[in-house]
């Protein structure tokens, strides 16, 4: 079952915005001793390859753990609110989306090293802030991305 539409390359990058509503630890080695508060965090990631697929993955709560961002995704205390999809962006912009987070939204690295084990550009692909960022501000920076709310179903 498809629950968005990419384009027919299926490729790009992708923004998750992750609520977190109550503070967390997650079970990552090198994340052992870090505590999560609630508030919304902010992954950028890419995929070169099967976008739709990738994103529909983060968004299932059961599944084999595999990435950073699948410790935040599949804890109970958390939810995707919003995916916003830059279709078929080349990876750079993966790296401009957290530079974007960190100027026009004044937003803080959650963990270093969170998420960002290919980049060599930054220091976390994870950001945090107390309050969900302005849509209409990320979406005027970015004119071609789509914004994707998933459903509770």
């Amino acid at each position: 079952m498809k629950v968005l539409k990419t384009t027919e390359k299926n490729s790009g990058v992708y923004l998750l915005e992750i609520q977190v509503r109550e503070p967390i630890q997650i079970k990552a080695k090198k994340f052992l001793n870090h505590k999560f508060p609630k508030g919304f965090y902010y992954y950028s990631g890419s995929a070169q390859k099967n976008l739709q697929q990738r994103i529909e993955r983060h968004l299932r709560k059961e599944k084999i753990i595999h990435w950073h961002v699948d410790h935040l995704t599949a804890n109970p205390s958390a939810e995707i609110k919003t995916v916003f999809i830059a279709n078929e962006a080349n990876k750079i912009l993966e790296c401009e989306m957290i530079k974007t987070l960190q100027i026009n939204f004044e937003m803080e690295i959650a963990v270093e090293g969170f998420g960002n084990g290919d980049c060599i550009n930054c220091n976390s692909h994870l950001f945090y802030s107390k309050k969900k960022i302005d849509y209409n501000h990320l979406i005027s920076l970015y004119q071609s991305i789509v914004r994707f709310i998933p459903s509770s179903k």
